[in-house]
């Protein structure tokens, strides 16, 4: 990371609410893969979308947190997206051991995520960063966000149902991607 990007981290941005209610949400993780994959019963699948509901309740109220009490730091802006990335990462590859079309929307998080990353990169060694994610990044992590939950949650969805709103996700997701690339070739 460049030192003109860490001199905005403070220590004390460490500890502000939103920030540990990040941090919750990156420990959900490892949680939520473990209550899923040792799931037998529907009741202990439910157990396991609960721990996504949780984190995505969190998700929803750090920023409007971080918004109204002044807590917005550059940690923080880092710590969200990444506990995003995470937590749809898990949730696919822990749904593709039901919907073997998830491994696509997993390879094309993978993609999205990594040309992002990159050119993140490359716009910071420039001196230049994206000011937020895009109204289309948002729907897409909503749309994302509920699909996932509804998979996890209704365990006994038929087939035809869940591949259809796996692919609102891949077709989202490569949508949103087309939209990304020319927003990082204007920077």
């Amino acid at each position: 990371m460049p030192v003109h990007i860490l001199k905005d981290f403070k220590k004390k941005d460490l500890y502000t609410i939103p920030n540990i209610m990040s941090y919750i949400r990156l420990v959900l993780v490892p949680v939520f893969v473990t209550m899923y994959l040792r799931a037998e019963t529907t009741s202990e699948y439910i157990g396991a979308a609960s721990v996504v509901l949780v984190s995505t309740l969190t998700d929803f109220l750090d920023g409007f947190i971080a918004r109204s009490l002044h807590q917005v730091t550059e940690l923080g802006k880092l710590l969200d997206p990444v506990a995003d990335k995470l937590t749809h990462a898990a949730i696919a590859l822990c749904l593709i051991s039901r919907y073997s079309l998830m491994a696509v929307v997993f390879g094309l998080m993978v993609v999205k995520e990594g040309y992002m990353l990159i050119m993140g990169i490359i716009k910071l060694k420039d001196g230049k960063k994206l000011s937020g994610a895009k109204w289309f990044g948002k729907v897409c992590t909503a749309v994302m966000y509920f699909v996932m939950f509804g998979l996890l949650l209704v365990v006994d969805m038929p087939v035809a149902l869940a591949n259809g709103l796996i692919w609102l996700c891949i077709v989202l997701m490569v949508f949103t991607l087309s939209m990304y690339i020319p927003v990082f070739r204007k920077m």
